[in-house]
């Protein structure tokens, strides 16, 4: 196995992954500046929610959407993720006229999601879509779209959803904590749904479950 010893700044191994953080970085930072009222409208949607927000999405933004899903559940919104195939087959059942659907794609074009959001919109589903194409069919039949927009992907083959997947990761964490901040969704709210773990036992444990009681705690008498 060839030996990458060189860890300097000529590596061009080094070069790549700073390339990469970079691109994905400032793609981050270029969609910042285009958030707008559109963004303010789905919020108002989610918050307007009886039901669950179910996330939806394909490929590497079904991957994407699993985390936003857990994100939204975590955080004060009740949430699922249902794949955009499998839908189609029998999943759609859970979904409920309550409901909203959040469905991601880099292109808008995927035939999945452009078979199942009708079906969502006949019941009267509000549909909110985070493509990365305004332009798209996706985009177009949703009641608001989110633009995720970028200029290229960090891939050096310029293939592989990386910025991409990137871009709408973050806009859809911007998405649950701005339900979180509307909501007032505080810390001991996030313990109820978030119980185990070191971060659970931070938030939710109290001083009767870790103190010694009766005979076992040791006592030093005043004499």
């Amino acid at each position: 196995m060839k030996k990458l010893a060189d860890s300097d700044e000529s590596n061009p191994l080094i070069k790549l992954a700073k390339t990469v953080l970079i691109t994905e970085a400032e793609a981050v930072k270029d969609l910042a500046k285009t958030i707008d009222s559109s963004f303010l409208t789905a919020i108002d949607k989610i918050l307007n929610c009886k039901g669950k927000v179910i996330v939806t999405g394909l490929g590497k933004s079904g991957i994407i959407g699993r985390k936003i899903s857990a994100t939204f559940s975590s955080t004060g919104t009740p949430s699922l993720f249902m794949h955009a195939s499998e839908a189609t087959h029998g999943d759609l059942g859970a979904v409920e006229n309550q409901d909203l659907l959040l469905a991601i794609s880099n292109s808008g074009e995927g035939i999945e999601l452009l078979t199942l959001t009708p079906l969502v919109k006949r019941q009267k589903i509000p549909v909110i879509s985070i493509t990365g194409n305004p332009k798209s069919s996706l985009a177009q039949i949703s009641d608001v779209h989110l633009s995720a927009a970028f200029k290229k992907e960090a891939c050096p083959l310029g293939l592989a959803p990386t910025t991409s997947s990137t871009v709408a990761l973050a806009l859809g964490d911007a998405l649950a904590l701005a339900s979180l901040k509307a909501k007032g969704f505080q810390a001991d709210d996030f313990a109820k749904s978030h119980p185990s773990g070191k971060l659970g036992r931070q938030l939710s444990i109290i001083v009767q479950d870790v103190m010694r009681k009766g005979n076992s705690v040791p006592l030093v008498s005043p004499s």
